[in-house]
């Protein structure tokens, strides 16, 4: 990736966008220079639903963006979730280059394309292939195998596919906007950047983003990527919920879990209530309706979040089993009560999850909702070679279309 003096990061959501600008301070650190969020309308479970809708969200979002920094975005890291992200696992196997068996970068880079050989399902386009061990001649889970010597270089790794139409549909709508994108990152992989340490990957941690109608669970250990999934509950359907439950609108029942609903329901007294008509006035005075039954709406729903994360932790035998616990960001994370009802349900020590080593002097972006846009600009300081700890082919469709057609030039000529 080309040096850029600032870098942006575009996280698009299924209810707001938010774009975050970072640049490299003096000392080598990040700093934020802009950040902006506006509701987005067009998009839905991270997926494009009306390309003219979303077009003129993400436009707003920018323009609100380049007025807090001064200077025009022209480029940015985009991040791309939704429920038709998959994974699969893939193995490659090469014979090293040299005649003395060295293992080079070039040997590396051979081996993670034969392990992309692979059938991937139809009408899907790989976003990343995450190497998890190599193997060199006999000698097994190598980590980093350049420089050491062999005669077969062998990799693990798990393949990152997205839904290719719906690849198109998001850089379709990021170039309509006048943006050129440097990177198309799976969003959870980014949050990781801005919110887990090392010793935090080492250990053992599940790093979960809670958005407005997906959840997506990132697992590391020692190092390597376990398990990515997006599972398609979020906190929308909490306020779905309110709003059947209290039979009332969508606008009136998301002030009330903004404002009102707990995930614990136990502590609160049956008579606490809450008229309707403080919320809304197209309520009629006097419809009160109790603050447990609100909470025991909510705590169903989150119960039902957690009970989805636990069988995919259970799926790699890791329930319960991850010393550095469970990092919860997004907008849904913050929801009062939750982590005690994560830590209940699953029986791991759980924090609410803020963006670490960047400074900023933007207050709202010190908030669990706004670690993905941060992730996604400091994923764009990164060598491929250094993001998320691993040797990622994370280039987006557009950039590997190009670079092989770069390639396939180059052969032709004398």
């Amino acid at each position: 990736m080309a040096y850029s003096e600032h870098i942006t990061g575009i996280d698009i959501g299924s209810s707001h966008v938010r774009i975050v600008t970072l640049q490299r301070a003096v000392d080598g650190g990040l700093q934020v220079i802009g950040a902006a969020d506006s509701t987005i309308e067009g998009v839905s479970r991270g997926s494009i639903k009306s390309i003219e809708e979303a077009v003129s969200s993400i436009s707003e979002c920018l323009e609100r963006a380049e007025k807090m920094m001064g200077v025009p975005i022209e480029n940015a890291v985009v991040g791309i979730s939704g429920t038709h992200i998959i994974t699969q696992d893939s193995r490659g196997v090469v014979a090293v280059g040299k005649a003395n068996g060295e293992i080079q970068e070039e040997d590396v880079d051979r081996v993670l394309e034969a392990a992309q050989a692979v059938a991937t399902p139809p009408n899907y386009e790989i976003l990343h292939i995450i190497p998890r061990d190599f193997t060199v001649d006999n000698q097994y889970n190598i980590k980093d195998p350049i420089g050491m010597t062999g005669v077969r270089l062998e990799v693990n790794a798990q393949i990152i596919l997205g839904l290719s139409s719906h690849i198109r549909n998001l850089t379709k709508c990021i170039y309509r906007t006048g943006v050129d994108i440097l990177d198309l990152v799976f969003s959870i992989l980014a949050n990781g950047e801005s919110t887990l340490n090392k010793q935090q990957r080492e250990l053992g941690v599940c790093l979960v983003n809670i958005g407005a109608s997906t959840t997506s669970i990132l697992v590391y250990e020692e190092g390597n990527i376990l398990l990515s999934k997006v599972i398609p509950v979020g906190s929308a359907h909490i306020t779905n919920d309110i709003a059947i439950g209290l039979r009332t609108s969508i606008p009136t029942a998301e002030i009330i879990k903004l404002e009102y609903a707990q995930a614990v329901s136990k502590d609160i007294s049956k008579r606490e209530e809450l008229d309707l008509a403080d919320v809304s006035e197209t309520e009629k005075r006097g419809t009160m309706v109790s603050l447990k039954y609100i909470a025991e709406i909510a705590e169903a729903r989150a119960e039902e979040i957690f009970g989805l994360i636990n069988e995919e932790l259970r799926g790699i035998n890791r329930d319960g089993l991850l010393p550095s616990g469970i990092v919860l960001t997004g907008g849904g994370a913050k929801l009062p009560g939750l982590i005690d009802l994560a830590k209940k349900n699953l029986n791991l020590p759980v924090f609410l999850g803020y963006p670490i080593n960047i400074d900023t002097m933007v207050d709202k972006v010190n908030d669990p909702e706004y670690t993905l846009a941060l992730g996604l600009a400091a994923w764009g300081f990164k060598e491929p070679s250094q993001a998320s700890g691993h040797r990622l082919g994370s280039f987006s469709s557009v950039e590997n279309a190009v670079g092989k057609m770069k390639s396939w030039l180059s052969s032709l000529l004398p």
